[in-house]
């Protein structure tokens, strides 16, 4: 087997599959998709490959798996060194991307629960709360951003890379909250456009719609319409 030699355990609309996927692409690394399915039964390989959580996206590099998203993409990034670099270059900036990046995804998924609480919110004051809740966190991480294009700086770079694939479900939170991020957190919105026109962005989220879809029929599932 090559160095090169990948597979990625994918579910489409999973936020945390997307962005392996885009870190895959800044560093420029083919691999072999394989779609699960989520409801209809996990394969055998992912069972396998990640016992404990059962769960995408797993990277199985010659045959040797590598889970949880954001351990995912430090090894990508650790392993192909010697493409375009995703964590700054300086240890002090490395701090705050982990630090970062941990707010996003570790401390209780701060970011996903929140919207998912939104599209399984009935209305009324839970929904409200659940807005307020969401758009607290975002404006945190516009502060985090500061005046710079990307959370890195002007380099697109790990924090982008593990947040805005969570970006992917936030045109839904929108429909089923009733507001605009780009009212809420202006520098929030105009960074999602900014990363949408990256290729290896563009190319790996879903449409909004097919996303907005998808949670429609997660509503029925848990009784919610």
């Amino acid at each position: 087997m090559s160095k090169n030699d990948l597979v990625l355990l994918d579910f489409w609309v999973s936020p945390y599959a997307m962005k392996v996927k885009i870190a895959l692409a800044e560093k420029g690394l083919s691999y072999e998709a394989q779609e699960e399915d989520i409801f209809g039964g996990k394969s055998d390989l992912l069972l396998k490959s990640n016992p404990i959580y059962e769960k995408v996206p797993v990277l199985l590099h010659n045959g040797k798996p590598i889970v949880e998203s954001n351990n995912i993409v430090y090894y990508i990034d650790e392993t192909w060194a010697d493409g375009p670099t995703l964590l700054p270059a300086c240890s002090y900036g490395r701090s705050r991307a982990r630090f970062w990046a941990d707010f996003i995804d570790k401390k209780v998924r701060f970011v996903f629960d929140a919207g998912c609480s939104i599209w399984k919110s009935k209305g009324g004051e839970e929904l409200e709360l659940a807005k307020k809740d969401f758009i607290d966190i975002l404006k945190k991480l516009e502060g985090a951003m500061g005046n710079k294009d990307y959370f890195g700086g002007d380099k697109f770079g790990f924090v982008d890379i593990i947040l805005i694939g969570l970006s992917s479900w936030f045109s839904t939170y929108e429909k089923f909250g009733g507001f605009e991020i780009e009212n809420e957190c202006p520098k929030i919105g105009a960074w999602i456009k900014k990363c949408n026109e990256r290729e290896s962005v563009a190319k790996t989220l879903p449409s909004p719609q097919k996303v907005y879809e998808f949670v429609g029929m997660l509503r029925k599932m848990n009784g919610i319409e």
